[in-house]
């Protein structure tokens, strides 16, 4: 990033409406005040407290626009302190400010253009007439706050007076006729003073600094969604997490319990300022001067070390964060800095002392900051350079496109990326390039020109380009991320990744670069292997698939192990049968017998192209198995599963000799039953392969009734007595009639199978059964007219073969 460390100011009080009271306002004296821009940027809220005459003031300055009267709130000493000012936002985005006493009143004030502020309610946020609100912020549509709830014996040890406090949510719903206040929602009780912050997620409790001794030494972070508090310090990172699941666990004692003594054996907190960044991240400079950032999870990481030294209690320290910029003002000194990596981008010294940071939205190449003298900008970029740095995506399409070029070229020289843009040759880069500053430069400036011959192909890759920006867009929210967040966006990221690569050459590369995102995210990956293949069951259970004919050719198409080498990368089918093994088992057949379908349909029988001329798809499947380290039952059942619906022959007989090594009898009549219909070879080897069992014990007797109709046509009674002498076990002693161990075959288990084959008709009769029963045999001789002799003499000459013996034949046919 190039910054030229431009300082500009870009307006005084003058442009600005009730200018001059705004410098009043922050050139008087070094009275506390407290400015606050709105959340569009549009206003300014200045809270004054404790001018002389007793004195506090709230007032709204309109820094953009000029139409309609200004908010100017004042109230003196009798009446309660102010505890603090709130920006509560709708779903829709509409936004009011909150003004909140300490006693619990709380006035609404919303701006409408043309007419200026207007009351829109006054709320009562405190139940208790005795209670007293010490700090107070707006987390989404909801208002948190901590306040006190003074006991009613004002005798009662000092100890015990400590927790005295007690943290409460109120949801806010904005509407166009007024506002909706929620009932009292407690966080927590029975606890010391707690500083809150809100982030749009979650609500950080920083202890005060007159708090009790144990509770100064750690922070807690309430996360409204899950309803849960997570303890947090900083040398040890998180602690401990609580859900609370009802109001009576959310007591300040009762959440430390078991945690006491190691809490305090943490050192304690050494803060001086806390603030917000825009990153759901809490800030916190120590009185040493170290610049830190507390994570949404529990974890405290070191950004900066301030030059100032020790800070003392009057020192203001101004905080900010512009995207991945850490702006900070100590002492007429601007420190911008790197928030990714603690690196020191400038320092500047300021001629003025008290600044306070505004909100630009659309202005991220610059810091706007308020000072008793005017607006001031400090610019990112050098406002003499009227271009910008050549962003990554557009110097990744000249790297790639040396790759390309590289290849393609029968010369040994090495391309590099400044002989491809000097190069009048290759406009394909040059073209993509000019079509990528174009499209990322129209969101943040006015846009370029683009060429009429760039202009077809903007709009030919348009979507492409929109879904590579969304992708990148996306990465940088993974970075900047907090904890809670990353697994979500990373199982989008993976998602996008795995989509992009499916629907782009299945390379060596790109299935290398597969093999690691499986590994580096399984279970992202397998969601977003379910959304490609867009994979479901049905209304019966059956597993679907409505994947494009375009991806399933990636799936089963693609590298395959002879060609990927070594290095553990596997094919893309094998990665998914992987995902299938550790979070869907069960799937995994109806996935093999999905591919298969689909694969006899895109490639024809034999193609050297498809994948079923090298090893069957569901070997594949088995050889990822295997690979498992421990085999359980689960795993014998998904190979005979793996087996069976392959439906080809050999792994049909092997399921079988499998089932039948497991004695599972009934299954195997079962598989035997289902799989003899597929063909008629098929049928004579199962057959003959129980058929042998039968011979070598009694198991299959209660399944004869079963197993005897699926005997083939063409086995005879000698073929049949053939395979049970040849499988007949060997006694070892001297044959006897009766055997004492009751598991001999006799001829009386064989005589069913034997009647039924004796009794069936010869192949040769069958053959000619249908015409032998036929009642029409030979066929009719076709009618005949007379109408005079010669005529009936032609006719006969115009007979068919065989018309005239016709009945003779019949004759001799009822003679037999």
């Amino acid at each position: 990033m190039k910054l030229a460390g431009t300082l500009r100011q870009i307006s005084d009080f003058s442009d600005l409406s009730r200018g001059r009271r705004l410098q009043e306002l922050l050139c008087h004296g070094d009275e506390p005040r407290r400015v606050q821009p709105s959340p569009d940027g549009k206003h300014l809220v200045v809270l004054q407290k404790n001018r002389p005459p007793p004195l506090s003031c709230v007032v709204a300055f309109q820094l953009q626009g000029n139409g309609g009267a200004e908010l100017d709130r004042s109230w003196r000493s009798p009446q309660p302190a102010l505890a603090g000012l709130v920006f509560p936002q709708s779903s829709a985005g509409c936004w009011a400010l909150g003004i909140v006493w300490e006693h619990g009143r709380t006035e609404l004030w919303r701006f409408v253009p043309a007419v200026g502020w207007q009351l829109l309610q006054t709320l009562e946020l405190c139940q208790g007439a005795r209670a007293r609100v010490v700090s107070v912020c707006s987390q989404a549509a909801s208002l948190v706050w901590c306040e006190e709830r003074p006991p009613l014996d004002a005798h009662l040890d000092m100890s015990k007076c400590a927790f005295r406090f007690c943290v409460c949510a109120r949801a806010l719903e904005l509407g166009e006729q007024g506002v909706r206040l929620g009932p009292v929602r407690i966080v927590l009780h029975n606890c010391p003073e707690y500083q809150v912050l809100a982030s749009p997620q979650h609500v950080f409790l920083v202890p005060a600094s007159g708090s009790f001794a144990t509770a100064s030494r750690f922070f807690l972070i309430w996360h409204p969604e899950q309803a849960k508090l997570t303890i947090a310090a900083p040398s040890a990172g998180f602690v401990h997490s609580k859900v609370l699941h009802s109001s009576s666990e959310s007591d300040f004692r009762k959440l430390l319990l078991g945690s006491v003594g190691l809490l305090s054996a943490f050192a304690p907190l050494d803060i001086h300022t806390c603030a917000m960044s825009g990153c759901e991240a809490l800030l916190l400079v120590s009185r040493k001067g170290a610049v830190s950032m507390l994570e949404a999870g529990g974890t405290q990481r070191h950004i900066f070390d301030l030059e100032a030294g020790p800070l003392a209690q009057g020192d203001t320290v101004e905080l900010k964060t512009f995207g991945s910029t850490l702006a900070c003002v100590l002492a007429g000194v601007l420190y911008l800095i790197d928030q990714n990596s603690g690196r020191l981008i400038v320092k500047k010294i300021l001629s003025m002392k008290e600044v306070h940071f505004l909100t630009s939205p659309g202005e991220e190449d610059s810091i706007q900051f308020l000072t008793p003298t005017g607006i001031y900008s400090f610019s990112f970029s050098n406002p003499e350079d009227s271009g910008r740095p050549e962003p990554c995506l557009v110097e990744m399409v000249f790297e790639e496109a040396c790759r390309y070029y590289q290849r393609r070229s029968l010369s040994s020289s090495k391309l590099t990326v400044e002989k491809l843009k000097k190069g009048g040759a290759f406009q394909a880069p040059v073209a993509l390039t000019a079509i990528l500053q174009h499209s990322l430069y129209q969101k943040q400036k006015p846009a370029r020109g683009l060429q009429d011959t760039y202009a077809k192909l903007l709009s030919t890759i348009s979507l492409e380009l929109q879904s590579y920006l969304s992708l990148e867009i996306l990465k940088t929210c993974v970075v900047g991320a907090s904890e809670s967040e990353v697994e979500s966006y990373c199982e989008e990221l993976v998602e996008q990744e795995v989509s992009r690569v499916l629907h782009s050459d299945m390379d060596k590369d790109n299935l290398a670069y597969l093999n690691s995102v499986f590994t580096s995210f399984p279970k992202a990956a397998w969601k977003a292997t379910r959304s490609c293949l867009q994979l479901q069951q049905n209304g019966d259970g059956l597993l679907v698939a409505r994947a494009t004919p375009e991806v399933w050719k990636k799936v089963l198409g693609g590298p395959q192990q002879e060609d990927v080498g070594q290095n553990g990368v596997v094919p893309l089918f094998e990665l998914i049968c992987t995902s299938f093994l550790r979070f869907k088992p069960k799937w995994l057949p109806s996935f093999v017998e999905l591919t298969q379908q689909y694969m006899s349909i895109s490639w024809p029988y034999s193609s050297k192209e498809g994948p079923e001329g090298r090893v069957p798809l569901y070997k594949r499947a088995m050889s990822m198995l295997a690979r498992k380290n421990k085999h359980s039952e689960v795993d014998d059942e998904l190979e005979l599963e793996l087996l069976l619906c392959s439906k080809r022959p050999k792994a049909v007989l092997q399921a079988l000799h499998l089932l039948i090594h497991l004695k599972q009898w009934q299954r195997v009549v079962e598989v035997a039953e289902k799989f003899s219909k597929l063909s008629p070879l098929l049928n004579k080897e199962i057959f003959t392969m129980l058929l042998a069992e039968f011979a070598q014990h009694r198991e299959l007797d209660p399944y004869l009734d079963t197993l005897w109709p699926l005997c083939p046509a063409e086995l005879s009674a000698s073929d049949i007595l053939t395979v049970v002498l040849q499988h007949i076990p060997c006694s070892q002693q001297d044959p006897v009639p009766f055997s004492s161990e009751g598991n001999q075959l006799t001829v009386g288990l064989l005589k069913p199978l034997l009647q039924r084959v004796m009794q069936r008709p010869c192949v040769h009769d069958e053959m000619y059964s249908d015409a032998l029963q036929s009642p029409t045999f030979p066929p009719p001789t076709p009618p005949r007219e007379h109408k005079n002799p010669s005529k009936a003499a032609g006719s006969d000459a115009l007979q068919p073969p065989g018309a005239r013996t016709s009945s003779s034949a019949l004759v001799q046919d009822d003679t037999v």
